[in-house]
């Protein structure tokens, strides 16, 4: 495709069985983001029931795509997939459970475009907040934002939410080492700032509890990847601001 064809929004959509979510997910999103962008769609195998909901979909909603990830089952290679599908401009990470304020992303997208590499949806940030989900999995999370911010300087108070916008160029400046899952959104925000690059933050309400389905995560198998991330952004001195 012609690139200056392609737009410059990239949504990227991981999913498990979102067949009960997906529809009012889009909706909503083609009602709040009216930017021209791609919405991808990655899905693990063919009998997903995400798939027929949004073939059936496609006709409705311009720039919908079912990306089939073939790095390997999950979370995390489902992401992979898709970042390699972004061409130029910004892409998003963003759940398919109605778990994302939406009304955020406009303005991500607008501070990733005016240079910052890493936009976050915070919801530790004043005007953010989460609503409902497991106490301890929320505490837990705050405090890795909050600690991260004193300790390190890190732009953000909320460095494990997955909802973030990125500049393409992140992609081809950092080697992706993530293994586990959700944490490749913790590993490339700090990488960023260990590199020099801007991140900047949008408070958003997050609602943690799904409407239909069950979440995939599991808080004590994915704690240590987590971990992982932190202690480097602990020992990562980062460069000078690019």
């Amino acid at each position: 495709m012609n690139e200056s064809l392609v737009p410059d929004l990239a949504i990227l959509i991981p999913v498990y069985n979102e067949g009960a979510n997906i529809r009012a997910t889009l909706e909503h999103l083609y009602s709040q983001v009216t930017i021209p962008k791609r919405v991808c769609i990655v899905y693990d195998f063919d009998e997903d029931d995400t798939v027929p909901v949004v073939r059936e979909l496609q006709a409705r909603f311009p720039g919908l795509e079912l990306v089939h990830n073939q790095l390997g089952r999950g979370a995390l290679n489902a992401i992979r997939t898709g970042l390699r599908q972004v061409e130029r401009g910004v892409a998003v990470v963003m759940m398919a459970d109605q778990s994302d304020d939406l009304t955020a992303l406009p303005q991500m997208y607008e501070k990733a475009r005016a240079g910052a590499m890493v936009v976050c949806a915070s919801r530790y940030s004043r005007g953010g907040r989460q609503v409902g989900g497991p106490w301890l999995k929320g505490r837990l999370s705050w405090f890795a934002g909050w600690s991260l911010h004193v300790l390190t300087g890190v732009p953000t108070r909320d460095v494990t939410n997955s909802f973030k916008a990125y500049r393409k160029e992140l992609f081809d400046a950092v080697t992706i080492e993530s293994d586990g899952g959700f944490e490749i959104g913790l590993e490339l925000t700090v990488k960023a700032f260990a590199l020099g690059y801007r991140i900047e933050e949008v408070p958003c309400v997050s609602n943690a509890d799904r409407p239909a389905g069950t979440s995939r995560f599991r808080l004590w198998k994915w704690l240590p990847k987590y971990l992982r991330w932190y202690r480097y952004a602990l020992t990562h001195r980062p460069s000078p601001a690019r």
